[in-house]
């Protein structure tokens, strides 16, 4: 832009000595209103993102073309002791370095170590309890390592060499004598370990009993390794309880010992059914593979039977998974087995199964729990990105709800909506961070907060029929929950957060947020093509907040800082508010202006309802634009009759914490009178400089031009006085509107007179 300098300053310059430029802003007696918290420089400021795009993430959002991950694949084994609740296993891990770094050590996430007594864990329980830890239970918790193995093969020869080790609370650092080579070397660590199953394992796992017996849901419970990435290196945070996981992908395998009379379910695909299941529940299974309505595969009359009949034989259940970051699994005498068909957007098959003890039979329970699997898997395919997995298995347990790569723990007293809601909700997590596999020790809103807007759009869709339908969210009662100013942020580790916030920040405000971006700032197709982009960007990957931000930007062409910097990287409040009202001329039938004005921090967009005498209803939208350089906003609105009511963000889609400004009625409300112009209108000339004032009037206000020179308007700031902030200058005309004074930066004054 052009710095332009106005022979007018010139003249009055030499005129009177004056050395003020036409930007200076002069001092009004504009009538001072409530003071707003809002600063557009704040909302709108440049520079959200610290980082520029690298070569391993792209500043679009992407993984960048040198992007690397590591590489984890386990061979396992457990046997479960069911009068002990102890898992003895091994597993042979083998770990490939893809990044440019050479390794002398790995570092290894030792979970069940949360429960030993002196754990980091259990000394941040408070007295009043938690839902984390052992809640309460005094036993012998923690990995028993009994052996840490470097394995090599040399000439068809392997060899086992002991490996240095040192054990740090839930971590284990395990040196590697020869070091481990950038970008593709590999190591192979065996590890032998044991653990007592806690009865209630942080509502992660945990040991039910029921009247045929116990059921074990069993999950980290086996040495996993920490992720190597390029944001951080080593992620060792350690387990305490509240944050969830973060681990590397790869093929998994293992052989489940268990009593003979069990059903063992576990992540993936069961590779010999011939071996463990009886001739006529591999039938049935065969029936379920073909069939989109459940059937029962192990009746409640057979599980009653064969709990009446235990043995000290046992059965050994083989699994398999590829590309997966886990693998959890289940065993029980107690548990009724059914299935059904999932059909795939590719036109693949999966199996819907589901585990549950005769307690929680019926159709009124977990007798529909497959109905709901099958439900769940179909849509997030259809609207995200294919299932991966050839089984989805929901096993009954005494967790709230508990997801892991193709199985989920639900609650075993779970029915009806309830039953469907987690049911839903934990295989919303194979989407996110099971294919998507973000950071969920820091960022658990990238897991929760995804899962829980998936989930409105899956039970919006399941409940079309209204069998479960729930109100709409009302933003408006949930403002003072999401904005809290005690609150903590989003970006908080769920480990640096009050407990009873998490719920709030790493769920529900998280996917109001996510709400709200889809269904009124960028709309359903913008929105839902940027997150099906991320998900296919990010499979299998690991994605920070930055991956997200950038992508959705990039695919839907916004620029979102002033969104993210409100709702998730700060903790910042709405109030928008109704001003003031006028009609233009004081007439009705020309139209009406509306002031409206931001007070707190956070900029939305603006949507208004207009209803006028005879009852007729116009909704206006306003873009957030009109924020970013303005505190409050004037608009012209049509109308041709008075106005019953206006009433701000009618459907309570934003959340705004203050409702007493958002709405104004004419029987309430008051009409502020418009300043009729057209006394101001005319040439104005002085004798002291060769200037010409001509005044018009333009969109409601007064319009100065001086030929030669650029256009200003006037504000009025009191009884015939106006001001030019632009200009630097004041005006005030006499009472007869005959002519003016321009009023100096300095209090001098020089006369005006109409021609």
């Amino acid at each position: 832009m052009k710095n332009i300098r106005f022979k007018v300053i010139v003249n009055l310059a030499l005129l009177f000595g004056i050395t003020s430029v036409w930007a200076q802003d002069i001092p009004s007696n504009t009538i001072t209103k409530s003071v707003s918290k809002y600063d557009y420089h704040d909302a709108f400021a440049p520079f959200f993102y610290t980082k520029n795009g690298t070569s391993t993430r792209s500043a679009s959002g992407q993984p960048g073309p040198g992007y690397w991950q590591n590489r984890a694949d386990y061979q396992l084994t457990a046997k479960l002791d069911e009068q002990k609740n102890e898992i003895t296993g091994s597993g042979v891990i083998t770990y490939t370095n893809n990044s440019p770094d050479k390794m002398n050590f790995v570092w290894m996430n030792l979970d069940q170590n949360l429960f030993q007594a002196d754990s980091r864990g259990n000394a941040v329980v408070p007295i009043s309890g938690s839902r984390n830890g052992a809640q309460g239970q005094i036993f012998d918790g923690g990995h028993k390592i009994k052996a840490v193995k470097i394995v090599t093969s040399s000439n068809g020869k392997t060899t086992e060499v002991a490996a240095k080790y040192v054990i740090s609370d839930t971590r284990m650092q395990v040196f590697l004598p020869q070091g481990l080579n950038a970008k593709g070397g590999v190591v192979k660590i065996k590890i032998d370990f044991s653990f007592i199953a806690p009865f209630e394992g942080s509502d992660r796992m945990g040991v039910l009993e029921t009247k045929n017996g116990k059921i074990f849901t069993i999950a980290q419970w086996y040495p996993r390794m920490c992720v190597y990435d390029d944001v951080r290196g080593w992620n060792t945070n350690p387990y305490l309880g509240a944050s969830e996981f973060y681990l590397e992908y790869g093929d998994l395998e293992v052989n489940i010992t268990a009593p003979a009379n069990h059903i063992v379910v576990c992540s993936g695909e069961l590779v010999n059914p011939t071996e463990v299941y009886s001739s006529e529940e591999q039938k049935r299974l065969a029936q379920a593979k073909l069939s989109d309505k459940t059937v029962l595969i192990r009746t409640a009359d057979e599980v009653n039977a064969l709990a009446k009949s235990p043995s000290l034989a046992t059965k050994t259940w083989h699994y398999k998974i590829k590309n997966a970051r886990d693998l959890s699994w289940a065993s029980s005498a107690a548990f009724i087995l059914d299935g059904a068909k999932i059909n795939l957007p590719s036109g693949k098959k999966s199996l819907a199964l589901s585990v549950y003890p005769v307690e929680s039979d019926g159709n009124a329970a977990w007798g529909r729990s497959t109905e709901y699997t099958k439900t769940s898997i179909e849509n997030y395919s259809k609207r995200w990105f294919e299932y991966p997995y050839p089984v989805a298995t929901n096993v009954a347990g005494n967790e709230g709800g508990m997801e892991y790569p193709g199985i989920v723990f639900c609650g075993w007293e779970s029915k009806g909506a309830s039953l469907w809601g987690v049911t839903d909700h934990e295989f919303g997590h194979i989407w996110f961070p099971m294919i998507v596999g973000s950071n969920e020790r820091l960022f658990a809103w990238m897991d929760e907060g995804f899962n829980t807007f998936i989930n409105s759009l899956s039970s919006h869709d399941f409940n079309n029929n209204g069998e479960y339908k729930e109100d709409k969210a009302d933003l408006h009662k949930d403002a003072e929950q999401y904005t809290n100013p005690a609150l903590e942020t989003m970006m908080s580790s769920p480990d640096n957060m009050k407990e009873a916030n998490i719920g709030t920040l790493c769920y529900s405000k998280p996917g109001a947020g996510l709400v709200m971006l889809r269904e009124h700032i960028l709309g359903p197709e913008r929105f839902d093509l940027a997150l099906r982009t991320y998900v296919e960007r990010w499979a299998f990957k690991h994605p920070t907040p930055d991956d997200f931000f950038r992508t959705i930007e990039n695919v839907a062409g916004e620029d979102l800082s002033w969104f993210w910097r409100g709702w998730f990287q700060y903790n910042w409040r709405l109030d928008q508010g109704i001003n003031s009202i006028k009609y233009i001329k004081n007439d009705p039938a020309k139209g009406i202006i509306i002031n409206i004005e931001n007070f707190e921090k956070m900029p939305m967009p603006i949507v208004l309802d207009v209803k006028t005498k005879s009852g007729k209803v116009t909704r206006v939208k306003l873009p957030v634009e009109i924020w970013q350089k303005n505190v409050d906003w004037s608009f012209k609105h049509n109308s041709t009759e008075p106005i019953e009511s206006i009433i701000l963000d009618p459907d309570h889609v934003f959340p705004d914490v203050n409702e007493a400004n958002n709405v104004w009625t004419a029987e309430k409300g008051k009409v502020d009178e418009d300043l009729i112009l057209d006394g101001f209108l005319g040439t104005f000339t002085t004798d002291k400089a060769p200037l010409k004032f001509n005044i018009t009037e333009k969109n409601g206000a007064l319009n100065v031009e001086i030929v030669g020179y650029p256009k200003f308007n006037l504000t009025p700031i009191g009884k015939n006085k106006f001001e030019s902030k632009r200009a630097g200058l004041q005006i005030e005309f006499n009472e007869a509107k005959s002519g003016f004074e321009m009023i100096l930066g300095d209090g001098r004054k020089m006369s005006f007179t109409k021609q």
